[in-house]
């Protein structure tokens, strides 16, 4: 049923199996088994890398959102739907996909399926989770265990089926678990003892302790790098208490029902994590910080120095440059229209104040008083410029008989003074 999983899983064993066995580790050697099982994960957290990467990076743009969405959230508390359509939007505005942040997890899984499938099926003596029991009617347990180890297991010869049940750590077969029913240890006869529980134990437990530290870590440091406004969340309180206190648990409560090799791959998943995290979070660090150093020197080389005027919009740059405005590389009209807002502002207030008369701007056009001239001086003299520029615009209009004044009837009687002398 899921062959699609199986075969590649043990393909990819089978190829470091073999490299290692190459080396001169040995076929039957606890060391070939358990690297093989190791550089599978490796091989698997290689592929699934820059997703990983991606998944970060989108942890942390959610975390950045948070102000937003809470702002969306507030403002359409009543209405789901559009509550949803404009979450979409923003996310899109951002280019943050969900699903990005699910894909180690969910690529992880069948790996996990596929391993735990194949090393159970290196021993289908019987037993809790073996996909057949080709002992059930086979009393000897010799027979047993020789024609379990001439079955293929996948992309696993016969021969490398028999070497793996030579394989154990400390008498304890990789395959073997503490819950295994003892009807399934007829699949050793003849290549080791039969363990013991207490043996097992001994192998397994100390491994299912270290996963679980090494899952609790990686948990507590993913919640101590999450933003003030995202771990104050109550979905994220509940799933980081999960993760921190919940899932160790778990993987020491389970443990007990892996086989040896698959506490293996967890641990070795597990630090595999703790390097990879620490080794992307640094390196996230350190483009933003240059990215922050690069936003703030645009800024500094397009504020307008001590004493000067902004430079208007687009002048005084080189063509075709840009410039990072708020971590976005943009070209040179958008950076010189954010940067020169300012600028061209107080331009266009300047400009105003310039008239046709020289195009000369007001405040430019007064003068200071002369020596010895009173500050009311100047404004005399600006009347007697408007004066004569209004007699110089008032030629060809009509003029008035000699001796009346405008608006009056008639000359004026300047012997009589317009009055009756007495006599």
């Amino acid at each position: 049923m899921l062959d699609f999983i199986y075969w590649p899983v043990s393909w990819i064993m089978r190829m470091w199996y073999k490299f290692f066995e190459l080396v001169g580790l040995g076929s039957q050697s606890a060391i070939t088994w358990v690297l093989s099982v190791v550089f599978l994960v490796f091989t698997l957290r290689v592929i699934l890398y820059w997703p990983a990467v991606k998944q970060i990076r989108t942890t942390r743009q959610m975390q950045e959102l948070q102000p937003q969405i809470k702002a969306l959230q507030k403002k359409y508390k009543n209405d789901r739907q559009r509550m949803a359509v404009e979450m979409q939007k923003l996310q899109k505005e951002h280019g943050f996909n969900p699903l990005l942040g699910c894909l180690p997890m969910l690529a992880q899984a069948p790996v996990f399926i596929g391993l735990f499938h194949v090393l159970r099926s290196f021993n289908r003596t019987g037993g809790i989770g073996n996909v057949v029991n080709v002992c059930e009617d086979i009393p000897d347990p010799a027979q047993c265990a020789s024609f379990n180890a001439s079955l293929a297991n996948y992309a696993f010869t016969p021969e490398d089926v028999n070497n793996f049940l030579h394989a154990n750590i400390f008498g304890v077969p990789l395959s073997s678990y503490i819950t295994q029913a003892e009807a399934s240890f007829a699949g050793f006869f003849g290549f080791v003892d039969y363990p013991s529980r207490w043996q097992i134990a001994a192998v397994a437990v100390p491994l299912m302790v270290i996963a679980a530290i090494a899952t609790h870590l990686n948990a507590k440091a993913s919640v101590a790098r999450q933003s003030p406004d995202a771990a104050t969340q109550p979905q994220a309180k509940i799933m980081n208490k999960l993760a921190v206190y919940v899932f160790p648990l778990g993987v020491l409560v389970s443990g007990s029902f892996l086989p040896v090799a698959i506490l293996i791959y967890w641990v070795s998943n597990n630090a595999w994590t703790v390097v990879q995290q620490h080794y992307v979070f640094k390196k996230i660090t350190k483009e933003e910080e240059a990215k922050k150093e690069r936003l703030e020197q645009v800024r500094a080389d397009r504020a307008p120095k001590p004493g000067a005027r902004p430079a208007q919009g687009k002048k005084g740059r080189a063509k075709g440059s840009a410039a990072v405005i708020d971590g976005t590389v943009v070209s040179d009209d958008d950076a010189g229209a954010a940067v020169g807002e300012a600028g061209s502002a107080e331009d266009d207030t300047t400009q105003s104040g310039t008239d046709a008369g020289g195009g000369v701007p007001q405040q430019a056009a007064k003068k200071k008083p002369g020596p010895g001239q009173k500050p009311n001086a100047q404004k005399g003299q600006q009347g007697k410029n408007r004066a004569g520029a209004q007699n110089r615009s008032g030629q060809g209009q009509k003029r008035h008989p000699q001796g009346q004044r405008p608006g009056g009837k008639g000359p004026q009687n300047k012997s009589g003074g317009g009055k009756k002398k007495r006599r």
